[in-house]
């Protein structure tokens, strides 16, 4: 192919389709680049699905493009990519590469046929841009690597040299830049590993180089693990990892008050990124305390929207969810033709069987979601629309994802009710008080009171060292927990971390225990389970059933 002289249009959209299939491909690399013991939503994926949110935009705004002058197409597609990464920036680094993309665009847009020196430019303003999004900037980041990546092409710019010459010199100086994060970072050379952001920013100069002189894109190698042989210190007093929610919402707000929002966001927490103008921001930041990162957008006269929050302590590496991404696929569609009812429901589901289950109790959509992915407000919206019924309850079973489905009701004609469940045991006894033909008031009336009539606690295993009040935890030990109690037992047997997490939740008069088998549950031991609860009380009746869900080999319901 011969080697481009201008970055027109057609170049900067074949560059962002390409930047989006690369970082697909190195998703799982970049995830595993993050060292954080609690990631921050996983680096790769958020990047990546960042960038499926602009591409999408992209081709909604081909078809009528292309239906007028050049000028309206060069047009649509500079608002297309600047408006996408705003709207489907996702975790902390996909909103500052919205920022790095909404940086490029507003230089670009004004020569759609673009030099070498306007692409220095470009990528100044970028970094200009991602900068400014952070209340605390922090060297050894990917803010580092698009830096010097851009005062690189700003010297072979002002040495003459061609479009390619200055693309390869940033894409050069990023990568020396990348290869030095580990000494501007601790953490990062503690655990082996460079900056992941840095790393995923390269690959949007290499998929530029490509599209413009050929270079071929570097593959992902899916073997690469971190080199580290000591895990890295991070939960020190005062470190970012002690904070525990990630908060993201989008915040209509006049610009003059924005630095007031930032600084009123710098006394309730850190990693803050706030990008946007015009009135839309997309808000960023890990706090302790998710009321006030909200109130503080009403005090500056702002109104908050689409709130989505992620408990960090809860969030696992992203390799589950690759594991189960093809278990994911067969999740996200409903089994069957939907019937026309009164008041239909859809649920969030964490593995195959549990979907099974709800569709069987009657749900007609099931989203896939819970500890290792929260679905955003567009996923359950379109779960909403689906649904053959002017009336819906939603089950969100994860109470990160309440947040999310409160806002439904304003976003759609529908009716939508959420009731509040926070497990997956306790959206299946809600069910059972479900009546397809009843309005959706007296539904979620009735689902509501099923649902608080169960106890439910869950089996996982421990991501850090704690301390707790049942004892000290290692890293790896089986932990039982119950909502609103934290950690009630703790093992390094599977099996009898479960039974003191049932001794807890079995009270006087318990008639019923139901199951929830996961992946990494064990026919042995679940058989020692049962075993153990008809000895604990013979009237007991106990239920089994197989939910397939990841990381919890056991849920359970007491009723």
């Amino acid at each position: 192919m011969p080697t481009l002289e201008r970055f027109n249009t057609d170049a900067l959209r074949h560059t962002v389709i390409t930047f989006r299939d690369t970082l697909r491909d190195h998703a799982p690399r970049l995830n595993r680049l993050n060292v954080y013991p609690v990631p921050d939503g996983d680096t790769g994926t958020n990047m990546a699905r960042t960038l499926d949110a602009v591409v999408a935009e992209l081709e909604a705004s081909d078809a009528s493009a292309h239906e007028h002058d050049r000028a309206t197409y060069e047009r649509a597609t500079y608002d297309a990519i600047s408006h996408g990464s705003l709207m489907g920036a996702r975790g902390n680094s996909g909103v500052i590469l919205s920022q790095i993309l909404r940086g490029l665009v507003s230089t670009l847009k004004d020569a759609t046929d673009a030099t070498g020196a306007k692409v220095a430019e470009a990528l100044h303003a970028a970094s200009a841009a991602a900068y400014e999004s952070v209340l605390k900037p922090i060297e050894g980041t990917i803010l580092t690597v698009v830096r010097e990546s851009a005062e690189a092409a700003t010297v072979a710019a002002g040495e003459g040299g061609s479009l390619a010459a200055v693309l390869r010199s940033a894409r050069d100086a990023g990568k020396s830049a990348l290869d030095r994060t580990p000494d501007m970072l601790p953490a990062l050379k503690d655990a082996g590993v460079v900056d992941a952001g840095g790393a995923g920013f390269l690959l949007l100069l290499d998929s530029a180089l490509h599209v413009v002189d050929g270079e071929p894109i570097p593959e992902s190698d899916d073997s690469e693990q971190p080199t580290g042989t000591a895990p890295p210190q991070l939960h020190a007093a005062g470190d970012v990892s002690d904070l525990r929610y990630e908060v993201m919402y989008f915040l209509d707000l006049v610009d003059a008050a924005i630095n007031g929002f930032k600084q009123a966001w710098g006394r309730v927490g850190d990693s803050i990124v706030v990008v946007g103008g015009d009135g839309l921001w997309n808000c960023h930041i890990h706090t302790n305390d998710i009321g006030a990162a909200i109130e503080a957008a009403l005090d500056v006269g702002g109104r908050p929207h689409r709130i989505r929050v992620t408990d960090l302590f809860e969030e696992v590496a992203d390799h589950e969810r690759a594991e189960h991404a093809d278990r994911d696929a067969d999740l996200a569609a409903p089994a069957e033709a939907l019937a026309s009812v009164a008041t239909a429901v859809v649920a969030v589901a964490s593995g195959p069987g549990l979907a099974d289950l709800f569709r069987e109790l009657g749900v007609q959509v099931v989203v896939v979601g819970g500890q290792t992915l929260n679905p955003s407000t567009a996923e359950l919206l379109a779960a909403v629309e689906q649904c053959n019924s002017a009336s819906v309850v939603v089950l969100p079973n994860n109470k990160n994802i309440i947040p999310v489905a409160e806002q439904l009701d304003e976003l759609t004609s529908k009716r939508v009710a959420v009731v509040p469940t926070t497990s997956m045991p306790a959206a299946l006894a809600a069910l059972l008080g479900y009546d397809a033909t009843a309005d959706v008031e007296v539904n979620a009336a009735a689902m509501a009171t099923a649902a608080a009539a169960v106890r439910t606690g869950e089996l996982t295993r421990a991501v850090r060292d704690t301390s707790s009040d049942v004892g000290p935890i290692r890293a790896g030990d089986w932990i039982g927990l119950v909502r609103g109690d934290g950690i009630v037992s703790a093992a390094t047997d599977a099996t009898v971390a479960a039974r003191g997490l049932l001794e807890v939740l079995i009270a006087d008069g318990a008639e019923l225990v139901t199951i929830v088998t996961g992946n990494e549950a064990e026919p042995t031991g679940l058989a020692e389970l049962i075993a153990w609860l008809a000895a604990h009380d013979q009237a007991l009746e106990v239920e089994v059933h197989h939910g397939g869900q990841p990381l919890y080999p056991y849920l359970f319901g007491v009723e």
